[in-house]
């Protein structure tokens, strides 16, 4: 029985993924896949559902308050569809890491949902290219890590004109917080959300929010002030010693910028005070991409350094730094700056058809043998007209195709037609036929 209110369209904020939008993110996940795989990365994936304390254990307040889709199972158990995937890597590194050598380089790209207004850039459900490497303690893994980002952008074609990675200690926000301005834990949360929204409420704003959190005093007001006046590297080994900061995880974070390895990405680095990171398992560097388009500059993806992540299951300390960059974002990113090639067609190489019903008999011989050869092809059954044959090809972008039956085409052959130029040749059906083809698909 049909139901005549029943919507055609998906729920909000998610999308159905026709042929030319799915061959859009098959790109995108291709691209993602071969880089990670090249810097030595192995593929892994987790359920959809988790019990809803590994994200109250791990994850932000906002994220659990406010964006989680949670339900009560027949089992009575309070379930989530995962709005990240941290906690499920967190969840199973604790299961193996003392049983497999360090480093433990994961990647995957799971599908999330959060339950946030959808708007330009972000919507409820998206996928995300997650990377992550679990070692002992090293500044090496920051490295990498921002050299796998790079490369991924370079992928796509991208350039230090088109994105930067913007990044910060979240040790020192929090020493700033907690040691200097001695904000209780609900006040440091407050104070980051502050920073994190920076961009978007303008500097007179800020200011003036910011400066609250100096309760009147003046030293206070100005060591704020110097913080968030900082542009580079080299101004913040001075503000550090002027202000007596110290910390084991702020030393190596000095230790990891003057390294040279980190120097050589230099290019596409921007150090920015105002990157902390919402999540609260985030213990070391934090860092952003930002698209530079001038009509669209806003953060891309993000990650940080963690030491503790598992320590919800009563583990050992174990280093991590990863990040997630979202399909969603990173296709307004592409598009934005003309990067996104055209996938408005089908990529099916070949299109078999018959122009009488005697020679249909030979589609599947021919198809099979270009299959066979690695060659894909499309065929239209039975007798058609060449008008539906050219302008089928012309919708699906074949680069070929063979036509059976021609009337210029002697019997027992085959017209094999390049549909660029319109050239062709004719073949015998039984002869080589196929070197034509291939010789073709190459010119």
């Amino acid at each position: 029985m049909s139901n005549s209110n029943l919507s055609k369209l998906p729920y909000k904020g998610c999308r159905d993924l026709f042929p030319k939008d799915k061959r859009v993110q098959d790109f995108l996940f291709e691209t993602f896949s071969d880089v990670a795989k090249l810097f030595g990365f192995e593929s892994y994936d987790g359920p959809l559902l988790e019990p809803i304390e590994l994200y109250l254990a791990k994850s932000g307040q906002e994220l659990i308050n406010e964006q989680i889709y949670s339900f009560v199972d027949r089992g009575e158990r309070t379930v989530a569809i995962r709005p990240e995937m941290t906690p499920t890597l967190a969840r199973m590194v604790a299961q193996v890491h003392r049983e497999v050598p360090l480093p433990l380089r994961w990647f995957s790209i799971p599908n999330l949902m959060r339950y946030e207004r959808p708007q330009k850039g972000r919507l409820r459900e998206h996928w995300q290219f997650n990377c992550d490497i679990f070692s002992l303690e090293s500044p090496y893994g920051e490295i990498e890590i921002f050299q796998l980002l790079v490369e991924v952008f370079k992928r796509f074609g991208a350039n230090r004109n088109h994105f930067a990675i913007h990044f910060n200690s979240r040790e020192l926000v929090d020493g700033l917080a907690k040691n200097y301005l001695h904000l209780s834990s609900e006040q440091s949360y407050a104070f980051y959300k502050l920073i994190d929204r920076s961009k978007k409420i303008g500097q007179k704003e800020f200011k003036k929010e910011l400066l609250a959190y100096a309760g009147g005093d003046t030293n206070k007001q100005s060591f704020l002030e110097n913080y968030f006046a900082l542009n580079s590297l080299e101004s913040l080994s001075p503000f550090i010693s002027k202000y007596q900061l110290a910390c084991p995880r702020l030393a190596s974070f000095l230790e990891l910028i003057q390294k040279e390895e980190f120097s050589l990405l230099k290019p596409f680095l921007v150090y920015d005070p105002t990157i902390v990171r919402g999540l609260d398992y985030y213990t070391g560097l934090v860092f952003e991409v930002f698209n530079l388009h001038p009509d669209h500059n806003r953060a891309l993806c993000g990650g940080g350094a963690y030491d503790n992540l598992l320590g919800i299951f009563n583990e050992k300390p174990l280093g991590g730094i990863g990040f997630g960059l979202g399909d969603v974002t990173l296709k307004d990113f592409l598009e934005c700056h003309q990067l996104l090639p055209d996938f408005s067609k089908s990529k099916t190489q070949v299109l078999v058809a018959a122009l009488d019903e005697k020679n249909s008999s030979f589609i599947p011989i021919i198809a099979n043998q270009l299959r066979a050869n690695h060659i894909s092809c499309d065929v239209l059954w039975g007798e058609q007209k060449t008008k539906k044959i050219f302008n089928y090809s012309d919708h699906k972008g074949h680069q070929m195709i063979i036509l059976l039956g021609d009337s210029n085409t002697p019997q027992g052959e085959l017209l094999v037609k390049k549909t660029k130029d319109r050239s062709h040749v004719t073949c015998p059906i039984d002869g080589d036929w196929i070197q034509q083809v291939k010789t073709g698909l190459l010119s």
